[in-house]
């Protein structure tokens, strides 16, 4: 690992109007690609310039360019079709509705590098370090993987994971080959194998959920196999689940906690403790020594500031667990894991991001 930053967050941002506007306006015809890309190269350029200004120790582009936070992979790769794996969403306006992942309807093949329209301009324009968000291969056995139409592709989701992990370790291996230093896997998906009601479901299902996060976990540390990890910080990103202010799984960590933190060959856990949901932090004891665990204390669900009291308490109660060294503060998800966003505004989203800056200088200087 190369670095240890104490101020994070988890990539994505609020996009401005414009950038809405102008993405709605290029699904209608009405507005060319150079177009939206000359949209979002602006709102990339302010989003940099606000986190510099801030002070945040790690920048993104704010997955501007995106859809959502997993979207880049049926851009990028043929074998996604347009039916969806529905969710069980909580929250406001919560419900039945289907995963902004595509679903596999066909064998999967790279057409293009899922970053590769990302990453130049923000080498360019990056006054600092900067990390590239990418969603781990695991979570498409549960995003994607549609039975009676998946299984006629790949009759079993070992299968499929294993081509998953290929076009993930291809991505990786380029960021690196481009100087890349900060690569985060994001696996809100591993959620679904703490929650005690989905647990079941996969009980009934016939999947033993120990057995199957064990195949997640190794599938996600083939992707990531050969590394050179004294140039390249390698994170993980844990969620319950975050569209429009929403989620749809809960439970603390316990049930993986072994697994998780004990088997996955990365260096940094960003993990939401942002509420209830989440548990107590005493499912850190696990974490391997070394390794840093970012405390996402601060929600992005809704636009209510946290006591920066409050957080220093429980920061020191982490440290119970994980040596205070060895431990970070970030909001508990992005801001918009999907480009509408969660119901807060951008001034809100600023204001959470300092508070995490002003904290994490107050903790560890």
């Amino acid at each position: 690992m190369t670095n240890r930053f104490r101020a994070e967050h988890v990539g994505s941002l609020l996009r401005p109007p414009e950038l809405l506007e102008a993405r709605a306006a290029h699904a209608e015809g009405r507005l060319t690609l150079d177009q939206l890309h000359g949209v979002e190269d602006r709102a990339i350029l302010a989003a940099l310039e606000k986190q510099r200004q801030i002070g945040i120790d790690v920048c993104t582009d704010g997955e501007m360019r995106r859809g959502s936070w997993l979207t880049d992979m049926a851009d990028a790769v043929d074998g996604f079709v347009s039916q969806k794996v529905v969710l069980e969403w909580k929250g406001p306006g919560g419900g039945p509705e289907g995963s902004t992942a595509q679903a596999v309807g066909a064998k999967l093949r790279k057409l293009r590098k899922l970053t590769a329209h990302e990453l130049p301009f923000l080498q360019k324009n990056a006054a600092g370090p900067f990390k590239v968000t990418v969603p781990a291969p695991s979570n498409f056995l549960l995003a994607s993987f549609k039975p009676g139409l998946s299984d006629s592709y790949y009759p079993t989701q070992a299968e499929l994971l294993h081509d998953l992990v290929d076009i993930v370790r291809d991505e990786v291996r380029w960021l690196v080959s481009q100087g890349v230093q900060y690569i985060q896997f994001d696996a809100p998906y591993y959620s679904h194998f703490l929650d005690p009601r989905q647990r079941e479901k996969l009980r009934a299902s016939g999947i033993d959920p120990d057995k199957e996060f064990e195949h997640a976990v190794a599938g996600d540390n083939a992707a990531l196999k050969d590394v050179p990890r004294n140039h390249v910080t390698l994170a993980l990103h844990v969620c319950r689940g975050n569209s429009r202010s929403r989620w749809y799984t809960e439970g603390d960590y316990d049930a993986i906690a072994e697994k998780l933190f004990g088997m996955l060959d990365i260096d940094v856990f960003l993990l939401e403790y942002d509420s209830d949901r989440a548990g107590s932090f005493e499912a850190l004891r696990r974490v391997s020594r070394g390794k840093t665990v970012v405390l996402g204390l601060i929600t992005t669900k809704e636009p209510k500031m946290e006591s920066q009291d409050d957080l220093l308490r429980r920061i020191d109660d982490a440290a119970r667990y994980v040596p205070l060294e060895n431990l970070a503060i970030s909001p508990q998800c992005g801001f918009a894991s999907v480009a509408a966003g969660n119901l807060l505004t951008i001034d809100d989203q600023w204001r959470k991001l300092e508070l995490v800056v002003t904290t994490a200088r107050r903790v560890w200087g």
